[in-house]
């Protein structure tokens, strides 16, 4: 076990919205260490929001991420020599980067041609309530309803 905690690392807002969310998001874009380019792709995505939903990209985006954000999740737990799928609420910080690590996943996994393309798709699906990565989420409250029976088990 851990003698002490590390320090929480604080990062900066980016560069055109000046929102840190923007920059947890592009930093789970980021294939290689190319940040630019990721910024590129997620500028050039909400571009693309705003003609097709005639409204603020940002705004969309934020909606978006609400719409693919879990409540609660299934954690395994042995007992008694068997597991259980247990079902837990999520921490805040681990809500939003589970739905920004859905969106991203099943954004690379969509048909369109360039990665702004599907990105943008990915946004405006989440925004509107649909989309592969709100089924994850709904997928993932299924399960924990499913197993409700199970969570006397929580630690």
């Amino acid at each position: 076990m851990r003698k002490a905690k590390p320090k929480k690392r604080y990062i900066l807002p980016d560069p055109k919205f000046r929102d840190i969310m923007v920059t947890k998001f592009v930093n789970n874009l980021m294939y290689e260490g190319k940040k630019t380019v990721a910024y590129e792709i997620f500028y050039g995505a909400l571009e693309i929001v705003e003609k097709r939903l005639n409204e603020n990209g940002l705004e969309a985006f934020k909606r978006a991420l609400a719409n693919v954000t879990p409540a609660v999740e299934v954690k395994s737990r042995r007992v008694g020599g068997s597991n259980f799928q247990v079902p837990t609420e999520v921490r805040p910080d681990r809500k939003l980067s589970l739905g920004m690590k859905w969106m991203i996943k099943y954004s690379r996994l969509r048909g369109e041609k360039t990665m702004v393309d599907r990105l943008a798709a990915e946004i405006v699906a989440a925004s509107k309530g649909e989309g592969a990565s709100v089924k994850k989420k709904d997928d993932t409250h299924r399960m924990a309803e499913a197993n409700k029976a199970f969570s006397h088990f929580r630690f």
